[in-house]
């Protein structure tokens, strides 16, 4: 994907806080916007991770568990304290459980809504006015096609998806007289370290099943390149809603697995 030109050579270097740092797609957008010179504050809870990720990147590691109060607060005074940003990138989530509704366990339905909702809402409303004082902000939420098409077993995340989709949607309209884009990056079948394995209860061999025959299902980077390219394009610019599968997922339904 081509790097677009700066958002405003008038505006210092661009900034942001990037949730969900420690693996997968958030560690692999940090290192993306990172290669493009960006300031960045790397969040996640696992602090070690974080790093390493910080010591090869440049990243300030900040570990905050997004969906508490008081790691919130200590973060926004930890970023406005080293400068501030202009563009927030809410990757923080996940799944757990695949049980049909009438088997569903509570917590694992509590977890993804505190996650992927409660979360992302408690980051964002911290930082909104951050966002809306350089008069150019931007937040990015990264949700899923879970989000647009419900299926079997996937009661929870997609309640917790459509909701977090539904939020995004609503901020877009609150947000635009501050100037403050809203952007959804909506991701299909991708392939990282953690996310089935998680999911699934530490069952490796259920997770590798989840990729099993699709000859090119998305990778972190395929999505972090998305999220840089995004939140990098002149900030008149608005890519609302960006829908991205790999070719082999036509659709929710259809997903071609070969041998």
């Amino acid at each position: 994907m081509t790097n677009p030109a700066p958002m405003n050579t008038t505006h210092q270097q661009r900034s942001a806080v990037v949730t969900g740092a420690s693996t997968g797609i958030g560690e692999a957008t940090v290192r993306a916007l990172a290669a493009d010179g960006w300031r960045l504050f790397a969040v996640a809870r696992r602090a070690e991770r974080l790093e390493r990720l910080a010591a090869e990147t440049g990243a300030v590691a900040v570990a905050a568990d997004i969906a508490e109060d008081d790691d919130v607060a200590r973060l926004l005074g930890e970023v406005e304290a080293g400068g501030g940003i202009d563009t927030l990138v809410n990757i923080a989530g996940g799944a757990r459980g695949t049980d049909w509704v009438a088997e569903s366990k509570t917590e694992d339905w509590e977890w993804m809504l505190r996650v992927n909702v409660v979360g992302t809402m408690k980051i964002t409303r911290a930082f909104l006015p951050m966002l809306r004082a350089t008069g150019h902000g931007t937040v990015l939420n990264l949700t899923s096609v879970a989000g647009l098409v419900a299926y079997e077993g996937g009661g929870g995340y997609n309640a917790a998806k459509f909701a977090e989709r539904g939020m995004t949607r609503a901020l877009r309209l609150e947000e635009a007289e501050h100037n403050v884009r809203v952007i959804e990056v909506l991701p299909g079948l991708v392939k990282t370290e953690e996310f089935s394995l998680r999911r699934l209860g530490g069952d490796a061999e259920a997770a590798e099943k989840v990729y099993a025959g699709v000859e090119e299902p998305l990778t972190s980077e395929d999505i972090a390149d998305i999220v840089r390219y995004a939140v990098s394009v002149p900030h008149h610019v608005n890519l609302d809603e960006i829908v991205v599968r790999p070719v082999a997922q036509a659709a929710a339904h259809k997903l071609i697995r070969r041998g």
